[in-house]
């Protein structure tokens, strides 16, 4: 099989930055000029002078909610479906062409698909799993509404594949077919090939796949083992159907190699600013995709960085996976409080390196604390940390200090300990 997609996997960090960030200006510029909502929230932003990560982070991150309620305000006053933030659509749009379909996801959100070759990257995703030209590929993820069984499509046809619509459902149906045609490979969702094996292995016959690129929902080692002793390697994917792929396993199983297609940044949950390499966070992507151009777009997953190249040759910065959701709202006695509201409290304390909310006790008895690192503890900053959590929120809370590094290295800002039995 081939080593590499091509060659801008294996090129040198520094050339990879370079064209990265010498990109980004002209995207900047394209987007403000061709959407009406780029050109509102990057008005005061020369794009010329975003030619760095530095200069990348002082722009605002555009989170998946404020997407949808940008959708949604649009539409219900008449408006862009897509809110002035695809800069293609069809007659009658401000943009009035370009679009090759368009996808619902739930929200609803709309995504727009424009007419590239292989337009949400996912062929770099499976040429890493092993697929080939001439594969025959059972893709069972969803054909209806969401545009996942279109992404492995693009990608699968890009490398020579063909590929089979089985789309979701229809279990039984779906087995004979595989049975029928012996596809050597599958694209879906983790949980439905095993479901396929099971059902196989009950009727007494083996599925003919032995190649799979999974996503959509966790893909423990476990199930990878399971699936493996029964001669499938399956390898996972980390896609959105707003950016199209974002990071790819490999043959090494260490972590997730990004895509080619798109800068990212792990921020820290509740703010806009970039957390040091190995911290978690939250995964904060710019896709470079005139279509659809998301600059800093937060995707609400959470993700860390590893340290050091991948050892199949691959020179892209590695993430460790999924490792959560990084909206962490919380209601506590009758009040939300956000991770933001936490990040306002650091921001006021800059001798605290991080916090973390955490409620604990029973229904209707809640309890918080705030646990804050620093190096230069007191009680005069014991204080004025109460004062600080009690004016943000609106409640009152403990503070505890801590050495630096005490607080878990998992993305948490709030943690719910409460106990509801």
């Amino acid at each position: 099989m081939p080593a590499y997609h091509d060659s801008l996997e294996t090129r040198a960090p520094a050339d990879r930055e370079a064209a990265l960030f010498a990109a980004l200006p002209d995207l900047i510029a394209h987007a403000r000029a061709h959407g009406a909502a780029w050109a509102e929230r990057l008005a005061d932003v020369d794009p010329a002078r975003v030619t760095s990560r530095a200069a990348l982070a002082r722009l605002p991150v555009l989170r998946k909610h404020d997407l949808m309620e940008r959708q949604h305000a649009s539409r219900a006053a008449g408006g862009d479906p897509f809110a002035g933030l695809s800069t293609i659509g069809w007659r009658g749009l401000l943009q009035a062409r370009g679009a090759r379909r368009v996808f619902q996801s739930p929200g609803p959100i709309y995504e727009p698909e424009g007419l590239g070759t292989d337009y949400w990257r996912s062929a770099r995703a499976l040429t890493a799993a092993g697929f080939e030209a001439g594969d025959l590929i059972h893709n069972a993820f969803s054909y209806h509404l969401t545009p996942g069984a279109w992404i492995m499509e693009a990608g699968a046809q890009a490398i020579g594949c063909a590929v089979f619509p089985g789309g979701v459902g229809n279990t039984e149906q779906q087995l004979a077919a595989i049975l029928d045609l012996k596809p050597v490979g599958y694209c879906g969702t983790p949980s439905f090939l095993r479901i396929l094996v099971e059902k196989a292995e009950a009727a007494g016959v083996r599925l003919p796949i032995r190649k799979a690129l999974v996503s959509g929902e966790a893909f423990p080692p476990s199930l990878r083992d399971w699936l493996a002793e029964r001669g499938i390697a399956a390898y996972q994917a980390y896609a959105t159907a707003d950016v199209g792929l974002i990071a790819y396993e490999t043959a090494a199983r260490e972590g997730l190699v990004l895509d080619e297609g798109v800068i990212l940044e792990i921020v820290r949950p509740g703010t806009d600013d970039p957390v040091p390499d190995g911290e978690v966070g939250e995964v904060v992507v710019t896709a470079l995709n005139p279509d659809y151009p998301l600059i800093r777009f937060g995707t609400g997953d959470l993700s860390a960085v590893l340290p050091g190249p991948c050892p199949t040759g691959r020179t892209n910065t590695r993430i460790r996976g999924w490792l959560g959701r990084a909206d962490q709202t919380t209601k506590i006695k009758g009040m939300f409080v956000h991770p933001s509201q936490v990040a306002e409290v650091l921001r006021r304390h800059p001798e605290v390196r991080r916090a973390r909310l955490v409620v604990s006790g029973r229904m209707a008895d809640d309890r918080m604390a705030l646990r804050v690192e620093t190096a230069t503890p007191s009680e005069a900053l014991q204080r004025a940390l109460q004062e600080s959590l009690r004016d943000v929120t609106k409640l009152r809370g403990d503070v505890e200090l801590l050495t630096v590094g005490a607080l878990p290295n998992d993305g948490k800002v709030i943690e719910d300990a409460r106990t509801y039995d």
